[in-house]
C-alpha cells in the first residue's frame, strides 16, 4: 500500500501509543536514561529529538504541559523500540535503496531552502529526519508482516453479514457515501489516527491542513492520509469512511457540507474550513434507492473492507497488547517525575541551540 511519506518530515511518525507494563530491571548504565526497554536505554536525547520532529508550533505554554508531551512521547517510543527488536528477530531488513527512494519521495514537494530553515527551527540534521524515517519504514513492514497479511475475509463472511444486515442495503431514499478528514484548532480528548497527531491552535491547524492537502495532491490515497492525521476519533481508523449518509441527513447538514456532497461527484474532494476548524470531504459514491443485492460489487467490496478494517484493528491491538506483555520496561523519569511530585527539571525543554 502505497503511503506519502511527506508527513515524516513535519510530526513524527511513531504511529502507536499505549501503556507500558513496569516490571523490575537492572539499573541503567546512562545517568540520562529515561527508560530501559528489555535492557536497552531510551534516553533524554532520544526523546527530545523526537519532540522536535513532532513539534509544530511554538512549545507548550507550561512545564506541566511539555512534561506530559514528553512522557507520552518516550511512551510512543517505547512501543517503537519493542516494535523494531522484533523486526531484527524476524530479521525485517530496509534496504538503502528503498530508504533512499522514500526519502527523495518525501522532500521532493519541500523546498530545499524551506527544508533547511524548518530543520533549523527544530534543532535538527538531515540525519536525524532520515533516520526517523527508517524506524518508521521498519515498522509499517513489520505490522503488515504481522498485522495486515494475516487478515482475511471470506466470502461465507460477507454473505453472512450480508444476510443479518439485510435491511441495512434496502434503501428507502437516495445516499451518498462520504469519508472525511478533520482538523480542529483544539486539543481533542480522544485521538485515533495512526501517527497521535492532534492540532492544538488554530496556526497548528492551518500548517496541518495545508500538509493534508499536499499530501493528496501528491496522489496519497485519501484513506492513507485521513487514517495517518484525521482527528475524528470514529472515522479515522476507517480512513475517514462514514459510510452511505441518506440524502435527509445530508439536508440537515451545515450548508456548505450539504452542498459540496450534492453537488460534488464520486471521487472529488473539497476543503471546508471555518472557525480554525477545516474539514475535508470526499465523495464516494452515489447509491440510489432500492433494495441491494450482494451481487453487486459495490455491495460485497464495502463489506468485505469493513470487515476487513475492524478484524484489522483488533489484531493489531492485540499484537501490540502482546509485545508490551512479553516486554520488561522501566520508565524511569515518570518515577522521578511521581516521586517529586512532578517537579521535575529535568524534563524542561532543552536550551536553544542544544541537541
Amino acid at each position: 500500500m502505497r503511503r506519502s511519506r511527506f508527513v515524516v518530515f513535519l510530526i513524527a511518525l511513531s504511529g502507536f501509543a499505549g501503556g507500558c507494563q513496569s516490571k523490575p530491571a537492572a539499573p541503567p548504565v546512562s545517568a540520562d536514561a529515561w527508560a530501559v526497554v528489555n535492557g536497552h536505554e531510551i534516553t533524554r536525547d532520544d526523546v527530545e529529538r523526537s519532540f522536535r520532529r513532532n513539534l509544530q508550533a511554538p512549545p507548550p505554554a507550561s512545564e506541566e504541559e511539555t512534561a506530559a508531551a514528553k512522557l507520552e512521547m518516550l511512551d510512543q517510543l517505547v512501543v517503537q523500540d519493542l516494535l523494531l527488536a522484533r523486526a531484527r528477530e524476524l530479521k525485517i531488513e530496509l534496504p538503502d535503496t528503498e530508504l533512499d527512494a522514500a526519502y527523495v519521495e518525501a522532500r521532493k514537494n519541500i523546498p530545499d531552502a524551506s527544508f533547511q530553515q524548518e530543520l533549523a527551527r527544530r534543532n535538527l540534521t538531515a540525519a536525524d529526519m532520515r533516520e526517523g524515517l527508517r524506524r518508521d519504514m521498519l515498522v509499517q513492514k513489520l505490522l503488515e508482516r504481522e498485522v495486515v497479511s494475516k487478515v482475511a475475509v471470506t466470502d461465507s463472511e460477507v454473505a453472512a453479514f450480508f444476510e443479518a444486515n439485510r435491511a441495512q442495503f434496502n434503501r428507502t431514499e437516495d445516499a451518498y457515501r462520504i469519508a472525511q478528514i478533520v482538523i480542529t484548532p483544539v486539543r481533542d480528548a480522544r485521538i485515533a489516527n495512526r501517527t497521535g497527531n492532534d492540532a492544538t491552535t488554530p496556526q497548528e491547524a492551518a500548517v496541518k491542513v495545508r500538509t493534508v492537502m499536499d499530501r493528496l495532491k501528491g496522489g496519497a490515497p485519501f484513506a492513507d492520509v485521513a487514517a495517518d492525521l484525521s482527528e475524528d476519533p470514529e472515522s479515522a481508523p476507517r480512513g475517514g469512511d462514514l459510510g452511505f449518509v441518506p440524502v435527509s441527513a445530508l439536508q440537515q447538514a451545515p450548508p456548505a457540507l450539504r452542498d459540496a456532497v450534492l453537488n460534488g461527484t464520486p471521487g472529488s474532494a473539497r476543503l471546508l474550513s471555518g472557525g480554525g476548524a477545516h474539514t475535508v470531504v470526499l465523495v464516494l459514491a452515489k447509491d440510489p434507492a432500492g433494495q441491494k443485492d450482494l451481487s453487486m460489487p459495490e455491495v460485497k467490496d464495502a463489506i468485505t473492507q469493513g470487515l476487513r478494517t475492524r478484524r484489522e484493528q483488533l489484531l493489531r491491538a492485540a499484537y501490540l497488547g502482546a509485545i508490551r506483555n512479553d516486554a520488561v520496561v522501566v520508565n524511569l523519569i515518570a518515577r522521578r517525575l511521581v516521586e517529586s511530585q512532578g517537579k521535575l527539571p529535568s524534563v524542561a525543554p532543552a536550551a536553544p541551540g542544544t541537541k
